[in-house]
């Protein structure tokens, strides 16, 4: 079976984990709904999303907690479904997935997930990664960016290098990540169920045997984690704006 149908019936759909509290961020309310450059985090990841004409509709995954989410006035719009999400990413990423399941054709339908605290996402990286979709027998692919800093790997449980890692073939794996969605769905549930360490869904992929494609993006697609990371971010959608 093809892993990619190329007719004019094939659907994108964005899903979008963001049932976490980051706790990283020390702040009373979950990350994605901090305010930067006018508007909160959530608000420019999906604004970012809603720009583009091929996807046809987004599913975000919320806490059973989340009273934040409805208050916004883009949860009013017609192209966004909420569903509850899970204690894990890739909890909430299957929750989303097997509600489209039961309302999409499967065999049809491509998934689009992207992390809801990287508000940077420039239209053109999401253009590349989408054209994934138009490849024959491609299994899907993420954003990726070349790791540029010298790395240096510890010793077990110790502050101290134990040596010089090879960056020449490592790269920092962004969002957003595209594959079919019973492809996906299939190597999440596979993986979880076979307690496997799935840290993105490309993970549970390669956990299968697959070898997603790495399609180069930009730097300051950045994921707002720490404090610190909102004034970074804040001047990169200030930039953005401008353009």
């Amino acid at each position: 079976m093809s892993n990619q149908l190329t007719d004019s019936d094939t659907r994108i759909v964005a899903l979008i984990p963001a049932a976490g509290i980051g706790s990283r961020m020390k702040t009373a309310n979950p990350k994605q709904y901090l305010t930067v450059a006018g508007q909160t985090i959530i608000e420019h990841t999906l604004s970012a999303l809603l720009l583009n004409p091929r996807i046809s509709q987004i599913i975000i995954a919320l806490s059973p907690e989340d009273e934040l989410f409805s208050k916004l006035a883009v949860a009013n719009n017609p192209r966004i479904t909420t569903v509850i999400g899970g204690k894990q990413r890739a909890d909430s990423v299957l929750a989303g997935l097997d509600a489209l399941a039961v309302a999409e054709n499967s065999e049809n339908t491509w998934v689009l997930v992207h992390d809801a605290a990287r508000p940077c996402l420039h239209q053109d990286d999401l253009n590349n990664i989408i054209q994934l979709v138009d490849i024959d027998n491609c299994c899907g692919g993420i954003l990726a960016s070349p790791v540029r800093d010298t790395m240096k790997r510890s010793m077990q449980n110790r502050s101290v290098i134990d040596h010089t890692v090879d960056r020449s073939a490592l790269w920092h794996a962004l969002t957003p990540q595209v594959f079919p969605l019973y492809l996906l769905r299939k190597c999440l549930n596979k993986a979880l169920s076979e307690h496997a360490i799935i840290t993105d869904e490309a993970s549970a992929l390669e956990y299968c045997g697959y070898q997603p494609t790495l399609v180069t993006g930009r730097a300051d697609n950045l994921k707002v984690t720490q404090p610190e990371d909102l004034a970074l971010a804040e001047f990169y959608l200030s930039r953005m704006n401008k353009e």
